[in-house]
């Protein structure tokens, strides 16, 4: 009786820890100028900045972002303070993203556009709420891949 005992104790103790559910973050770009391809403005880049602090310790493995200077620019500051390169996706192929990232495990931060960020969101699963207004940037979503049904989590970024 006392092996059965610690043999189940060895076997309890042997078996691997479940890791969390995957987050996926999607956020849109921050406050950027004018122009064809702009750079973020002066409150962007503080934008970006808290950005990088709220996320720090969020477990992000990887950073996708479309390829304009101001969403490569609100990631930055996250990539450095994690030492992620920035990897680049076509928002017109986003649906195969999202694919890819609901089959996954990792914990992502997915930057794209108030036009293309709530049809993200909703690809992965998750209701998106109203539309993204052309002068909000504040929305972070926070989608939880649960193995039934995604579960999602908004949040601002001030």
């Amino acid at each position: 009786m006392r092996q059965l005992l610690l043999g189940l104790l060895v076997a309890l103790f042997a078996l691997p820890v479940l890791a969390e559910e995957p987050v996926i973050y999607v956020v849109r770009h921050a406050e950027k100028l004018a122009g064809d391809d702009p750079e973020l403005s002066e409150q962007g880049r503080w934008r970006a900045a808290r950005l990088a602090d709220r996320l720090a310790d969020a477990g992000i493995e990887r950073i996708f972002s479309t390829d304009t200077k101001r969403t490569r620019a609100t990631a930055a500051p996250l990539a450095e303070k994690l030492g992620l390169e920035i990897e680049l996706y076509d928002h017109r192929r986003q649906h195969e993203l999202a694919a890819r990232l609901r089959a996954g495990s990792e914990t992502v931060l997915v930057v794209g556009h108030s036009n293309t960020i709530d049809t993200f969101v909703k690809a992965l699963g998750a209701d998106p709420g109203p539309p993204v207004g052309d002068d909000e940037y504040d929305r972070l979503y926070a989608v939880r891949l649960a193995p039934l049904a995604a579960e999602l989590e908004r949040y601002a970024v001030e």
